[in-house]
């Protein structure tokens, strides 16, 4: 009577029993036991030595995360005890795959993502022992809750089109304190290989805020796309886990620059490097609290008439009135817009409260040449300081290392 063959395969389906954490490694080794059987018209203890072989077991398998309320916020790892991996699949609730590579050796799958909070799993992998024994384990897994959510506003908008200025800013709702592992997972491509950096700011909401800007202004033309992958990722104390993806693509239009000479009082429009028109201005008033912010400014919209109240930003009640083609330069209240009540100083002296005015021809020009991300770049001897990097786009009123110093993974 020949032999029984040696079986080769074995499959098992792990369960994990709610809120119960059940050794995997343990679970699989003793499910895939196999049974031996002793060669026909021999005996166990043979003179000759020639006992029979067990047959083979299949290589084990061990997973990170696993039972109810698993942490979220790491890869999902796969490990083979006895063999190595051949495949690894591992998929969510909704059917969505976790992708992920096999290490050298293929012994271990590690997930190219992390697992997100509130989510079930299901793990299969595939294995193959030395002796070419396959087999095949299943295993899943569901996250905790995240509980608190942060979330993030982000400019610029997807589609537009900015100037050689504009950063990616994203404002976050909560506080940030695990700022390496968010700004690990930031992407910034460009169709140029634009060189740029991460840079933490306090926003002037108070919230805080990342910018990423190039080293020098952007080359018009440039494509720019922004992949923040935060989904499963802990911001740390205070802050919450984030549970979604946010993504945007713009483009850089031509390269405009507006040049304001506060001691002169004359704004001048260049495009392409090239003087476009001189207009004359009246900038905030010296000696005091209504004098104007210098640095380098970035356009942040183009808010058309709008109502402009001093008490909003701490002048008292020095004015309350409406105001046409408003430009706004900083979250602290600084404009460039048509000033017609002020005609008598433009290009004479500085007796705005702190914007840069026109008259309304001038301003309607201005206007309807700039575009959102346009640098502003202002000088003049008596000033309130400079720009504040959370001030509006402050960031180009930093050297490129001292901005660099600003990102958390440098």
């Amino acid at each position: 009577m020949r032999q029984p063959p040696h079986p080769r395969h074995r499959s098992v389906r792990l369960a994990l029993a709610p809120a119960v954490l059940v050794p995997l490694a343990a679970s699989l080794a003793a499910s895939l036991t196999a049974c031996s059987s002793a060669a026909a018209g021999g005996t166990p203890d043979a003179a000759d030595g020639k006992a029979d072989r067990a047959a083979e077991s299949p290589a084990t398998v061990t997973v990170t995360s696993r039972g109810q309320d698993a942490k979220a916020g790491h890869p999902v790892k796969v490990t083979a005890h006895g063999g190595t991996l051949t495949s690894v699949t591992v998929t969510d609730d909704r059917g969505r795959a976790l992708k992920g590579s096999l290490e050298p050796k293929n012994m271990v799958w590690v997930s190219d993502r992390k697992a997100v909070p509130g989510a079930s799993y299901t793990v299969r992998a595939a294995t193959r022992t030395k002796g070419g024994t396959t087999g095949t384990a299943q295993a899943a897994f569901t996250t905790a809750d995240a509980g608190k959510v942060n979330k993030t506003d982000w400019r610029p908008g997807a589609g537009a089109t900015v100037g050689v200025a504009q950063p990616v800013s994203l404002v976050f709702d909560n506080p940030v304190a695990n700022k390496a592992e968010v700004e690990r997972q930031l992407r910034i491509t460009t169709s140029n290989d634009t060189e740029g950096s991460w840079g933490w700011v306090r926003d002037w909401s108070g919230r805080d805020r990342v910018d990423w800007r190039p080293k020098t202004y952007w080359r018009p033309g440039t494509k720019v796309t922004l992949r923040a992958e935060l989904n499963g990722t802990d911001s740390g104390t205070g802050g919450g886990w984030f549970v979604r993806d946010y993504s945007t693509t713009f483009t850089i239009g031509p390269r405009q620059v507006v040049k304001v000479d506060l001691d002169r009082h004359r704004l001048t429009f260049e495009r392409d490097g090239e003087s476009v028109r001189e207009i004359p201005v009246s900038g905030g008033t010296p000696g005091g609290d209504k004098r104007s912010w210098r640095g380098t400014a970035v356009l942040m919209a183009k808010e058309g008439t709008i109502n402009m109240n001093s008490e909003t930003v701490g002048l008292g009640d020095a004015y309350d009135k409406m105001v046409d083609q408003s430009m706004r330069l900083t979250w602290s209240g600084m404009y460039a817009h048509a000033a017609p009540w002020n005609s008598r100083h433009m290009g004479v002296a500085n007796r705005s409260s702190g914007c840069i005015g026109m008259n309304s021809a001038d301003a309607a020009w201005v206007y309807g040449q700039v575009r959102v991300g346009d640098p502003f770049e202002i000088k003049g001897a008596d000033t309130k300081g400079t720009v504040e990097a959370g001030n509006g786009f402050g960031a180009w009123n930093l050297s490129w290392p001292q901005w660099r110093e600003r990102s958390a993974m440098d």
